[in-house]
C-alpha cells in the first residue's frame, strides 16, 4: 500500500459554496448543537422560498456546491424536491447533512446521483455516542447509513471531536471501512449555540491534543482507502494566513433570511447579508465583512474576538499558535 497523500485544500477561485439551513427544528438535542433559534429563527422555509433562494444563490458562471442543513433537514417534507430542483438548476454537487434518522422516506425519494448523504456520529459505539447525541441514536444512525450504502448512495460521516470522545477517534476508521463509507470528516467543536451558552470552553482541545491525535487518525483512515477532511486549525510557522471571507464565496443561509460569510459569527447579528424581497441585501454598520480586513498576529480575527480561549501566549505576548480560518481544510487521500 502506498503512503497516504496529505495536502491543504486552498480556497478555489470560481467556486461558490451554499450552506442552506432550511429549518432549525431537530428531533435530537445534541449537547454541542450550534443552532441558535434566537439568532437563526424557528421557522421552516416554504417550498416556494426554497426554490426562490436556490435560484438567488446559483451563479451559472461558477461551480456551485450546495449543502442542505438544519436542524435536521430530512424533517422538511420538501427536501427531496429541493434536491432535485437544485440539480435541475445546475448545482454541481448537493449534500444532505443528517443526524441519520432520514425522515420522510428520503432514501426512497432520491436516487444516488441526486445527492451525497453525510451522517453525523460522535462515537464508535452507543456508550460514547449516545450521551452526546441521545439515547438510541447510534443504532438508528448506523442502520440507516448502511442502508444508504447498500442502495448505492455516496456517503460520508462527520465526527465532532471534543474532550468527550477524542480518545475513541482512533476506533472510527475500521468501522467506516466495514460500513463502506467513502469520506470521513473530522470536525473541531465550536463554541457556538449550546456550548457557547453554557460556557463549555473546556470541551475544546489544546493544540497539542489536536495535533497529536487527528492527523494520525486521518492517515490511518486513508490507508484503509477512505478520504479524510479535517480543519487546518493551527497554521505552520511559515504558513500565510488566508481568510475565506476575503478570497472565497461561502454563504451560510438561515430561515429568517440572515446570510453569513463566517460560521463563527452565527451567534451574533454580524451577518454581512440578508435576504429581503427575494434579493440579497448588504447590511450596514459593524458586520463580519469589515472585521475580515483586520490582520493580527493570532491569525483569524473572528477566533480572537469570539473564541479567545483557543489562544495562548508566550511571556512576551506573542501567540504560541496562529489559528487558521475555520473553513481552511486539510485533506488526506489514499495513496
Amino acid at each position: 500500500m502506498t503512503k497516504p497523500v496529505a495536502k491543504t485544500l486552498a480556497f478555489r477561485p470560481g467556486e461558490r459554496n451554499i450552506f442552506f439551513h432550511i429549518l432549525t427544528a431537530c428531533n435530537l438535542a445534541c449537547s454541542h448543537c450550534y443552532i441558535n433559534p434566537t439568532q437563526h429563527g424557528r421557522e421552516m422555509v416554504s417550498r416556494q422560498t426554497m426554490e426562490e433562494w436556490l435560484r438567488l444563490f446559483f451563479d451559472p458562471a461558477k461551480e456551485n456546491n450546495l449543502i442542505f442543513l438544519g436542524g435536521e433537514p430530512t424533517l422538511h417534507p420538501d427536501l427531496a424536491h429541493g434536491v432535485k430542483f437544485a440539480r435541475a438548476l445546475g448545482y454541481a454537487s448537493v449534500t444532505i447533512d443528517s443526524n441519520g434518522f432520514l425522515f420522510h422516506d428520503i432514501l426512497q425519494q432520491l436516487t444516488p446521483p441526486d445527492a451525497v448523504l453525510s451522517f453525523s456520529l460522535d462515537g464508535p459505539d452507543p456508550a460514547v455516542n449516545d450521551p452526546i447525541r441521545g439515547s438510541g441514536v447510534f443504532a438508528v444512525c448506523t442502520a440507516n447509513l448502511q442502508q444508504a450504502v447498500h442502495l448505492g448512495f455516496r456517503t460520508s460521516l462527520i465526527y465532532t471531536v471534543s474532550r468527550r470522545n477524542l480518545s475513541h477517534l482512533h476506533r472510527m476508521p475500521a468501522l467506516l471501512k466495514s460500513w463502506g463509507v467513502q469520506r470521513f470528516f473530522i470536525q473541531v467543536i465550536g463554541l457556538r449555540g449550546k456550548p457557547a451558552a453554557r460556557g463549555e470552553a473546556d470541551l475544546q482541545l489544546t493544540p497539542e491534543e489536536w495535533l497529536a491525535t487527528v492527523p494520525a487518525v486521518a492517515r490511518q483512515a486513508a490507508k484503509l482507502g477512505i478520504e479524510v477532511i479535517f480543519p487546518k486549525v493551527f497554521l505552520e510557522e511559515d504558513e500565510v494566513f488566508q481568510c475565506a471571507g476575503r478570497v472565497a464565496e461561502n454563504f451560510f443561509i438561515f430561515p429568517n433570511g440572515r446570510v453569513y460569510q463566517c460560521p463563527l459569527c452565527e451567534d451574533h447579528p454580524l451577518n454581512t447579508w440578508r435576504i429581503e424581497d427575494n434579493q440579497l441585501v448588504k447590511n450596514q454598520g459593524l458586520v463580519e465583512e469589515k472585521l475580515f480586513t483586520l490582520d493580527i498576529p493570532e491569525g483569524c480575527v473572528m477566533n480572537k474576538l469570539l473564541q479567545p480561549g483557543n489562544l495562548r501566549y508566550d511571556p512576551d505576548g506573542r501567540p504560541l499558535h496562529r489559528i487558521s480560518c475555520c473553513l481552511l481544510k486539510q485533506e488526506m487521500r489514499p495513496g
